[in-house]
């Protein structure tokens, strides 16, 4: 069994990937849209061009997502996607990538568990959280 994030966009979705892609090396494996797949005619043409389903991997793990049609997107909160880099600056450098344009909520640096942790939430309003491998 595997658990994988799922998590709910307003439409930006597909932006969102192609960021992570840049920002943290993410690999996009599927983005589907709604247009042109069997639920576009249970969905009002606005949602015509967003995304139905995406599914990417950071280091092999995946997470995958779709863009919530406007009436049911709820803002992401209560939960964090968790990264885990074994080195602190490696960890420092994805932190900084995802808090551009985003909020940081704490500061990515030494903790008494850690070489390196931080809290931010991007801009597409993701919490995330980086951690380093323990001293």
């Amino acid at each position: 069994m595997q658990v994988n994030p799922y998590l709910h966009y307003n439409g930006n979705c597909e932006e969102a990937f192609k960021f992570y892609e840049k920002a943290i090396g993410a690999k996009i494996g599927v983005i589907m849209h709604v247009e042109g797949s069997p639920a576009a005619e249970h969905m009002p043409p606005s949602m015509a061009k967003k995304v139905l389903h995406a599914q990417m991997t950071i280091d092999g793990e995946v997470v995958m997502a779709s863009d919530a049609p406007p009436e049911h997107f709820e803002k992401m909160q209560g939960f964090s996607v968790c990264l885990q880099a074994e080195d602190p600056v490696e960890g420092g450098k994805r932190f900084a990538a995802l808090a551009e344009g985003g909020t940081i909520k704490m500061p990515f640096g030494a903790t008494f568990w850690s070489k390196g942790f931080g809290m931010c939430v991007d801009k597409f309003g993701v919490p995330w959280m980086v951690n380093s491998a323990p001293e």
